[in-house]
């Protein structure tokens, strides 16, 4: 009999990758998705422990779910409800005691444990959460989202242990999938007519290093961009120090590798970045900077920030502000520090910055991003660029170009989606372009 699975994603894409293996893999154990939480038999949330508030967001589903279980159940109907992710990992246990009517608890790296465990459930609840010194490969189906992206995830874990970071903690230790796996299941997804690849890992660059011969991510690089077809390959995210000059020189000379590199700064002064345990300097920062912009034409080099670092002062803060500006950043990601457990920098608690401060800073560094992005796009009004169709809104038609601007084709022309079209970008502004097709 077909049992019916919610499952409630939230965070990074790696989480929207694994909920894509998650419903694959039960698919072929009669589990088939419904978009109806009220009529599931099993609720899963799939959870991010970067903030406090990605936590908060998983803690109010759980406490919704645990009303609704009561309810099926006065109808006779059975709900098991199972937490997931980086929020499973850290918390463990302690999750089954905090919430009575939990059924699992399972960590990012149990993942193929499912449905065993959900067997064993039915007699008592448990908490998988063990770590594995190897990235597990099985030949489940992954149900992905239908899209012209597909996410591939080529590795997972960090050894950086930054002061702010519990990725360390909940992913576990950088673990690389062998380049065959990767190969195969990149065929797959263009085998369904995919049009871009993005791969996956905290940090890519440091790809093979556990695998035996110690392949390198510009081998990986190479290997990709020699398939067939008409694709293209995006990955995130990039350590700044570990980008070498062979991946350089690979996105360079490739066909199918996409002129963008995803480089988090997280603060544009050295003694926060040494606070952040950090293995780089500004400085240091600006020369990988400036190597990619030298050798790689239009590439597009977006950031990630955090505003109110235990410690941070005023003037401190500023230097970010500056950083945006002197190294022509075309995006960043920014978020207000937020104190997670176990990290060095949530015991910083005597150096702590006021939330009415943090909210400022990133107001400030907000409102620095927009300007950038701005002038960003402003850089390719009256240029052709290649389009790749990935959706219509309100009738228009909308894409992205290879080094990643949101373009909204003005003209009254019926596009596929996946298609690629060549694009003149008339007007910009601060988040897309508009632009007509030639």
């Amino acid at each position: 009999m077909t049992k019916k699975i919610y499952i409630d994603t939230l965070g990074c894409q790696m989480n929207k990758y694994d909920t894509e293996r998650i419903l694959g893999m039960l698919s072929h154990f009669g589990y088939e998705q419904t978009n109806d939480e009220n009529d599931a038999d099993l609720l899963i949330v799939n959870t991010c422990a970067i903030r406090q508030l990605s936590a908060d967001k998983a803690y109010s589903r759980l406490g919704n779910w645990g009303r609704i279980k009561k309810e099926r159940k006065k109808q006779n109907k059975s709900t098991k409800i199972a937490i997931a992710g980086c929020v499973a990992q850290l918390e463990g246990e302690e999750l089954l005691k905090k919430f009575p009517y939990l059924d699992l608890v399972i960590g990012p790296q149990n993942i193929y444990e499912l449905p065993s465990l959900l067997k064993e459930t039915e007699d008592k609840r448990l908490c998988a959460t063990k770590e594995k010194s190897a990235i597990e490969e099985k030949d489940y189906d992954i149900k992905r989202v239908k899209s012209t992206n597909a996410w591939l995830s080529i590795m997972e874990g960090c050894n950086n242990f930054c002061s702010y970071c519990v990725v360390p903690y909940t992913r576990g230790r950088e673990r690389s999938r062998s380049i065959e796996a990767i190969i195969k299941e990149a065929k797959e997804i263009l085998s369904k007519g995919y049009k871009e690849i993005t791969l996956l890992g905290q940090n890519v660059d440091s790809y093979g290093k556990n695998l035996e011969g110690k392949p390198n991510f510009a081998t990986l690089l190479k290997e990709l961009d020699k398939l067939e077809g008409n694709f293209r390959i995006r990955f995130t995210s990039s350590y700044p120090t570990d980008i070498t000059d062979e991946v350089i020189e690979t996105v360079k000379n490739s066909k199918k590798i996409c002129e963008c590199f995803h480089i988090p700064m997280q603060s544009g002064n050295d003694r926060v970045l040494k606070a952040m345990n950090r293995r780089y300097n500004v400085s240091q920062y600006r020369e990988i900077v400036e190597k990619i912009r030298k050798n790689i034409k239009d590439v597009t080099i977006t950031s990630d920030f955090i505003a109110g670092f235990p410690g941070e002062t005023e003037e401190e803060f500023l230097d970010t502000i500056k950083a945006i500006d002197e190294l022509q950043l075309d995006y960043s990601n920014t978020a207000a520090y937020s104190p997670r457990p176990i990290t060095k920098a949530g015991k910083m608690t005597d150096l702590f910055i006021n939330e009415e401060t943090k909210k400022k800073r990133l107001q400030i560094l907000n409102d620095k991003v927009k300007s950038a992005h701005l002038k960003s796009n402003e850089k390719y009004i009256g240029r052709t660029m290649e389009i790749l169709i990935d959706g219509i809104k309100d009738g228009v038609f909308q894409g992205r170009t290879r080094n990643n601007k949101v373009v909204h084709l003005t003209d009254d022309k019926n596009y596929e989606i996946g298609q690629f079209v060549d694009a003149k970008i008339e007007r910009v502004s601060t988040w897309c372009c508009f632009a007509k097709s030639i």
